[in-house]
Order: structure tokens, then C-alpha cells, then sequence
């Protein structure tokens, strides 16, 4: 395959293992412990501190979610983002995802290439659909276009990444001729890392693989084995597209919870993702479900550091995944719990799960 039609991929060293991170929604939800919630001010203050916190404990990445609707503060996630960039020195920064079919993608690349040059080129892009579609009708977009808008803007994100002076023609925005699209970020690609986001949806997988670009897998629960086939079309579909599989990293997501003891992590937890999924999508967590999580073969990372540590790698067998991101503050998580989960990842699962992931030219 030609290398001007490669997309930009994130440089992952698997050395060391796979890379290991945090991703937040900005949910904004109350502690159904205290039934009180923080201010906006303070949640935004929260994730900021978290990303913080997360950097020294030795995390990879730390990603920020867009959401519109109620019970969550980041409708502008990319000034959280901004704000993460001079509060952290290492740690990369990601959306997670940024919801491109709703926005035009010129200023989403604007916004991105400036947070890469403030944080010295940790900035990472992930473009998704939005699970939660109320947006459509508060930013003015007929949610009949769903898929086809996200296709075209996707395409023209990409189209900007990797061209400073843009020629576009589609349906759903101005034409742009001979657009000068800057800042650029100060790399030898003048563009940034962007995933597609990838939910249950085999198509959209096919879509990614068949583009070349790499995958964000999310997931809530069930067994790890159910999202095997996502990984294995997107693969197929690189290869019939004749594209490199092995330059193509993916991702998987989903939450991630801590404790010494595996049973009170399921206990303390459980509150907190039933009632946060019962006020942001009109239903709670099968407590059934959330208990499944239990068997090392479950996508739920819940449970003692032991436990997590045999999820994940069980998940790296079956995916061969280049990075895993966890979700810990769901539900209204106060900061000093989601500090001490992050204490215990970083002391006792992140290095096991390095040490267990590294790639083999290293063992």
C-alpha cells in the first residue's frame, strides 16, 4: 500500500506493555451514598486533579468525554482538555470521544492541534457517533442522518489531519476550497493520532478497518468473548484493504473498579453505576449483570488488584490489544475514592499487567 495513504496512528511502545489509562464522561451525578451532588465548578476541578493524579501514579493516557445532556459537565470537553494540558507534563491526552457528527470538524481540528502544541504533542483524538442522541435536536441536526453524517465528517476530519490546504466537497457542510486549516501540531506529520470509536456495531468496525484507522472499542459488560468479533472484522477488513495490521493499534475501554477485597468492590461500586445509568439513561444496571462481572471472563474490571490483573490479560489474549483505558469515577465517584483506586492500579496493576504484556523481542 502506498504510505502517503496512511492515516496517522499513535506511537505505542509495547517495551514496556501495553499502554494503560483513564477515561472520564465528566459525568456530573450525585453520590448515591449522600444522595449529595458537587458543583459543575468543582466536578471540572475534580477531573482536572484526576488526570493530575493519574499522571504520577505512572498512567498513559488520560481521556475526557463530550456529552450534552443533563448530568454531565463536558459539553465543552476540549477546555478540559485544554486545561489538562498545563496541569499534567507527561501523560497523553485523548477525547473519548468527541462526537463529530454533531460538529464541524475544521474547528474540532483547530481545537485539537492547539491543545497538541500546549501540551508539547500528547494530543490524541478519538471521533464517535454519541450513544446518547439528545444532542441532535440542542446543536440543530436530524437524527435521521445519524450514520451518514458521521461517515462524511469522520472522512473530512481526516482529510484536514493530514492536509494543511483542504479541497471538500459533501452534503452536510459548505464545500471548502483550498482551506487553510492551522495550527498544525509541531510534528514531522503536521497531524494528529485520531481512533474511530466503535460501540456494538459490527459495520462500524468493518468501516474502521476498511478506512485504516485505528479502533476504539467500548464496552459496559458481558463476556469478553462477545466483542471478539469486533476486533476480528476490523482486522479482516485492514487486511482485504491492504493495510497493515500490525501498525494498527486498538484500544478497549470500560469501567474499571478497585478494592482489597473483591467483594466489597462489587458492593461499594454497584450503587454508583445503578444509579448513575438510571438518571442518564432512564434505567439501572442489572444488579445480575454486574455480579457476572465476577468471572475473570467478564469486560467488567471490577474486583481485587489480583482479579483485574487476570481480566485484563485475558482480555490482551483474546484482542491483542495495544492499550486499555478504564472508567473508575462513573456515578458520582467522590475524588478521594477515585484517588485510591488509583493508588492501587498504579501499585499493584499497572506493573503486573506490563510486566505480563510486554512484547517478546524484550522477555
Amino acid at each position: 500500500m502506498d504510505s502517503r495513504n496512511r492515516h496517522i496512528v499513535p506511537k505505542i511502545d509495547l517495551k514496556n506493555g501495553i499502554e494503560f489509562g483513564i477515561y472520564t464522561l465528566a459525568d456530573h451525578l450525585p453520590n448515591p451514598y449522600t444522595k449529595e451532588r458537587i458543583s459543575a465548578g468543582q466536578r471540572i476541578k475534580d477531573i482536572i486533579e484526576m488526570g493530575r493524579y493519574a499522571e504520577q501514579a505512572g498512567f498513559d493516557i488520560f481521556q475526557v468525554g463530550e456529552s450534552h445532556q443533563d448530568y454531565f459537565v463536558g459539553q465543552a470537553h476540549t477546555v478540559i482538555l485544554s486545561a489538562l494540558a498545563q496541569a499534567t507534563k507527561t501523560i497523553k491526552l485523548s477525547s473519548g470521544s468527541t462526537i463529530i457528527s454533531t460538529s464541524d470538524p475544521v474547528r474540532v481540528f483547530e481545537d485539537a492541534a492547539t491543545i497538541d502544541l500546549i501540551s508539547d504533542g500528547r494530543m490524541e483524538l478519538v471521533a464517535g457517533r454519541a450513544s446518547r442522541v439528545g444532542l441532535y435536536d440542542l446543536l440543530g441536526y436530524n437524527l435521521d442522518d445519524y450514520e451518514a453524517l458521521f461517515e462524511e465528517k469522520f472522512k473530512l476530519l481526516l482529510e484536514i489531519n493530514e492536509n494543511e490546504y483542504v479541497n471538500w466537497q459533501g452534503e452536510y457542510r459548505a464545500p471548502l476550497k483550498n482551506a487553510h486549516v492551522i495550527p498544525r501540531p509541531d510534528n514531522e506529520q503536521k497531524g494528529l493520532p485520531i481512533w474511530r470509536a466503535v460501540g456494538g456495531a459490527l459495520a462500524s468496525a468493518y468501516k474502521a478497518g476498511q478506512e485504516g484507522v485505528p479502533m476504539y472499542l467500548a464496552h459496559l459488560g458481558g463476556p469478553a468473548e462477545a466483542f471478539k468479533s469486533r476486533v476480528d472484522v476490523y482486522r479482516e477488513a485492514a487486511v482485504q484493504a491492504g493495510h497493515d495490521v500490525k501498525n494498527l493499534p486498538i484500544a478497549t475501554a470500560g469501567f474499571l473498579f478497585a478494592h482489597e477485597n473483591m467483594i466489597e468492590a462489587y458492593k461499594q461500586y454497584y450503587p454508583h453505576i445503578n444509579e448513575g445509568h438510571m438518571k442518564t439513561n432512564g434505567s439501572g444496571f442489572p444488579k445480575a449483570a454486574f455480579n457476572e462481572g465476577k468471572d475473570r471472563r467478564s469486560v467488567l474490571n471490577v474486583g481485587d488488584p489480583k482479579l483485574i490483573v487476570e481480566k485484563i490479560l485475558y482480555q490482551h489474549e483474546l484482542f491483542n490489544n495495544s492499550r486499555y483505558i478504564g472508567q473508575l469515577d462513573f456515578g458520582g465517584v467522590p475524588l478521594d475514592d477515585v484517588k485510591r483506586n488509583i493508588d492501587i492500579i498504579g501499585e499493584k496493576i499497572l506493573p503486573e499487567v506490563k510486566k505480563h504484556t510486554r512484547t517478546k523481542e524484550e522477555e
